[in-house]
């Protein structure tokens, strides 16, 4: 029996696709599998073989033993937006929206914002293949002006990222029209807003959205994508994916550029050498928002960031505070932490900073925080012996600066990841000098 490639039917915004294949069927890598019933993006079989399976959650495609390197590509289209549509493009960096939603956008006095902040530490494909491979953004960038009439683009990143921002200076010369916008290096700087803020220095609301600011943000690896859909006729069949954590193969960073979608999270595990010893999860995405998957049944999407294999939880039988934020992870994610590490949950806040719009958790200014002092008193009164915390940078730098006078010890949902891969805790920022 030849490998099995899962195709989930919902990797992006919007309702499952429905599927277009049968059972038994012969598909073609390349081949459209499945097509959106409004919102959403096609998905196509990133390898040749037989349908093996179709539910209203999943395909499944047994694959053929000699897989091509060539693959069916999209019919020629007229226009940027039909191709990107053609192609099942959708916001890579995890969000998944349709991309060609995005680019009907008409903002001819708007900007292009190529996001390529590459948010979450610990991910580094997108970093990776700007080094190596930016004219791929920078290509993509101009068919986004192109299709929404807009005259002038920006380049977020951050500034430490010294050896990306060179490779894009070289391959943008002295262009005026696509300028380099460098930030520093704190979290959620990759955020939609915060990036806005960031390049203009005003706030969007939480109800806003960037094309308020006449702005269309897309993520690196998104532009990759409209530019090899427009110019290779190519869909979205292939993952840029980091892989990291306690694996035999060292806890640096492995990059893998151009995985089949419906790849297994475990083959790649294995080509770095295997989990190294006990494991505590599997984080699918990056340190502050991925979620928990099983090895077994994880396997790479269009939206999957980075597999992090982390070391064993840190264990605190006690009673813990959970202070929510909406930078990282929800209230569920942190008691799914508590929980692991066998603490008793008394009480739950939310940061300061926090408003809900439609029954989601979104911060007024992402990244830049007011104090904590408030929530922290109010976690203590319900009797936390300690915190645990999902907070951005700053946030977490304000709840340092009473947490601990309170006699509360804090966690971040965070530690684990970091501990497995010897990065700094979040906790203070450093002081300015």
């Amino acid at each position: 029996m030849g490998k099995i490639f899962n195709f989930p039917l919902k990797m992006h915004v919007g309702a499952p696709d429905v599927p277009i294949v049968k059972e038994g069927q012969e598909v073609k890598r390349g081949e459209c599998i499945a097509e959106p019933k409004g919102l959403g993006a096609k998905i196509h079989s990133s390898v040749s073989g037989k349908i093996s399976r179709v539910t209203d959650s999943e395909i499944l495609v047994e694959a053929s033993d000699n897989q091509p390197k060539d693959y069916v590509k999209i019919k020629e289209c007229s226009s940027v937006i039909d191709s990107v549509y053609e192609a099942g493009v959708v916001g890579a960096g995890g969000a998944g929206f349709p991309t060609h939603i995005k680019l009907k956008a008409d903002i001819p006095d708007g900007y292009i914002i190529a996001n390529c902040v590459e948010c979450e530490p610990v991910l580094n494909h997108n970093i990776t293949m700007l080094e190596e491979n930016p004219e791929l953004v920078i290509k993509g960038i101009e068919y986004a002006m192109e299709a929404t009439g807009a005259k002038k683009a920006y380049i977020g990143i951050k500034g430490i990222h010294e050896k990306a921002i060179s490779s894009i200076k070289k391959e943008l010369m002295d262009r005026k029209d696509i300028l380099i916008k460098e930030l520093e290096d704190i979290y959620p700087k990759g955020e939609e807003r915060a990036l806005i803020h960031g390049i203009f220095g005003e706030w969007l609301k939480p109800t806003q959205l960037p094309l308020d600011a006449k702005c269309v943000v897309l993520n690196a690896e998104t532009l990759k994508n409209i530019t090899r859909a427009v110019e290779d006729r190519k869909p979205v069949i292939d993952k840029d994916i980091t892989v990291a954590g306690k694996l035999k193969s060292g806890t640096d960073s492995n990059i893998f550029f151009d995985v089949p979608i419906g790849t297994k999270i475990e083959n790649l595990i294995n080509e770095c050498g295997g989990i190294d010893g006990e494991y505590g999860e599997l984080l699918i995405g990056g340190p502050y928002t991925g979620k928990a998957q099983e090895i077994e049944s994880a396997t790479v999407t269009k939206i999957s960031g980075g597999a992090i294999v982390t070391i064993p939880f840190p264990e605190y039988d006690g009673p813990i505070g959970l202070l929510v934020c909406a930078c990282g992870a929800n209230e569920e994610r942190l008691r799914d932490v508590a929980g692991k590490m066998h603490s008793k949950v008394v009480g739950v806040q939310k940061c300061k900073n926090v408003e809900v719009i439609k029954g989601s958790n979104k911060c007024k200014t992402p990244g830049d925080c007011p104090g904590q002092i408030a929530a922290v008193m109010n976690l203590k009164k319900s009797g936390a012996k300690r915190l645990l915390i999902s907070n951005c940078s700053d946030c977490s730098n304000t709840v340092m600066c009473c947490a601990p006078k309170l006699g509360l010890p804090v966690y971040h949902h965070t530690d684990h990841v970091f501990r497995t891969v010897d990065h700094t805790l979040t906790r203070r920022l450093p002081m300015d000098d």
